[in-house]
């Protein structure tokens, strides 16, 4: 597929971030706008790191429609969005961070957070990866983690322990989410706790269905240090980054033998979908699109 024709009447979108040049949006948004046979114009846009209300508001004034955020700028998206006059869905308060700008015609703005609708679809209907029932290990609890929480925990989980390099992060991250456990089913709310990596030797059920990396660190080569006997006997494994090689976390899992082993590009993929079909009011088929960027990385 062809990149989107720019055409200065066209409604624009883009992602916003820095650095932002190596983003796969662009790409990811021409295949559904040319699917949904919608006629738009989808960029990256780089903005400063002290400039971000700036240039979000330069982008509205030249048609923008709407936005991706990444990093280093969703816990400012989440900031513009909880101004006066403006609007949060439930996703992004959970978060603490936002990742989907709305701009609408009476002149407020509607923020979103699609990362973990993105990784519970890339799981359970890409990959077949059951939630509901099963005992997860979170690796991290960063903003990555922080962001899918919610749509984890509506999938009803059996078990849920976030094991981080600072143990306290971890555990201001399960207290944070523990009114939501009961929130989401108040009968057998999931058991959500966290601790360090050394603590997960420690569980009374050490053995873990689905281990969920939300960790860069295997990107640069770094494997969290995570006891081989967490993993149960059918344990599937989810990096949510992603690159052009497997990850550390991905080697390090199919070494142990796991019966699946998974990294984020469907994450990116699916989430971005979500986007596309709040700003576009259209549900793009996601799996050719899936498959066009497995084949862009291997060519």
């Amino acid at each position: 597929m062809s990149s989107i024709e720019l055409n200065e009447n066209m409604d624009k979108y883009a992602v916003v971030g820095n650095p932002i040049a190596h983003s796969k949006s662009p790409q990811i948004h021409s295949y559904f706008a040319q699917q949904a046979e919608e006629q738009l114009m989808y960029e990256t846009l780089l903005a400063p790191i002290d400039e971000f209300k700036e240039t979000v508001d330069a982008f509205r004034q030249g048609n923008g429609k709407g936005l991706n955020i990444t990093v280093p700028f969703k816990q400012e998206a989440f900031d513009l969005a909880s101004e006066e006059g403006n609007e949060m869905s439930d996703y992004a308060k959970n978060a603490g961070a936002v990742n989907t700008l709305v701009f609408r015609e009476d002149g407020s703005i509607y923020g979103t957070n699609t990362d973990g609708i993105g990784l519970v679809r890339d799981l359970v209907e890409n990959h077949q990866s059951l939630i509901q029932g099963k005992r997860i290990l979170l690796l991290g609890a960063g903003g990555a983690v922080r962001g899918v929480m919610q749509p984890l925990l509506m999938q009803m989980p059996k078990q849920i322990f976030i094991a981080n390099r600072t143990p306290e992060r971890a555990l201001e991250l399960a207290a944070d989410m523990q009114a939501l456990t009961t929130q989401l089913d108040s009968n057998s709310p999931c058991e959500l706790s966290g601790g360090g990596f050394a603590d997960i030797v420690g569980l009374e059920s050490g053995e873990f269905d689905l281990i969920i990396n939300g960790t860069a660190a295997s990107l640069q080569g770094i494997m969290p240090p995570i006891p081989e006997s967490c993993l149960a006997s059918d344990v599937h494994c989810y990096d949510m980054m992603y690159g052009g090689r497997p990850t550390a976390f991905e080697n390090w899992c199919e070494d142990q033998g796991a019966a699946k082993v998974m990294n984020g590009l469907g994450m990116l993929v699916e989430q971005a979908a979500e986007s596309f079909s709040i700003w576009r009011g259209k549900m793009p088929d996601t799996k050719p699109v899936l498959e066009a960027m497995r084949l862009s990385w291997l060519g």
